[in-house]
């Protein structure tokens, strides 16, 4: 990307990269620019605590952060910033997931991060909410949101019509 990133997705390992690809096609396609990081909160925790101190200085504003298992990345970047940071939990062998999404979303008071469900569906909600804290500021941003809700509105009323028909040509037929 040529512009500075104002979203980071941090990974916990390249293997979290299927995962992590949904929230990039969302930042993707509302245009936000983003960087993309390997770092582990036991295996690295200086350098994550160091990249989340850095991170606002270079221009990111939200940071979202994809581990499993004993998934303490979110916890550990969202008490070294000032930043908002957004969890993905990444299911794994174990315990269905569970083991991740307890370790993202259970954080001491003062020490937030909004966790926003496991695997690719929560990956792609951490991208819409990072382009809504955006949009906050930016009603470029906004404006794209609204057409996005529209656009998904209007597929529902459309899987609604075809449910519709498809029940009134079986109560006919």
């Amino acid at each position: 990307m040529t512009d500075a990133p104002r979203v980071a997705l941090v990974m916990g390992s390249e293997s979290d990269l299927p995962v992590v690809e949904a929230a990039v096609e969302v930042l993707e396609q509302f245009g936000v620019p983003f960087e993309m990081r390997v770092l582990s909160a036991h295996r690295s925790p200086r350098a994550v605590e160091e990249y989340a101190r850095k991170a606002p200085g270079r221009g990111v504003q939200v940071l979202i952060a994809a581990a499993g298992g004993a998934a303490h990345l979110a916890g550990v970047l969202a008490a070294a910033t000032v930043i908002p940071v957004i969890g993905v939990p990444i299911p794994t062998d174990r315990m269905g997931g569970m083991d991740s999404l307890l370790s993202t979303v259970q954080m001491p008071a003062g020490v937030p991060v909004a966790t926003v469900g496991l695997g690719r569906s929560g990956a792609a909600n951490a991208g819409i909410l990072a382009v809504q804290i955006l949009a906050g500021g930016d009603p470029a941003l906004r404006e794209a949101l609204v057409r996005h809700k529209d656009a998904l509105a209007e597929r529902v009323r459309n899987q609604d019509e075809r449910i519709r028909t498809w029940c009134k040509d079986r109560r006919n037929g």
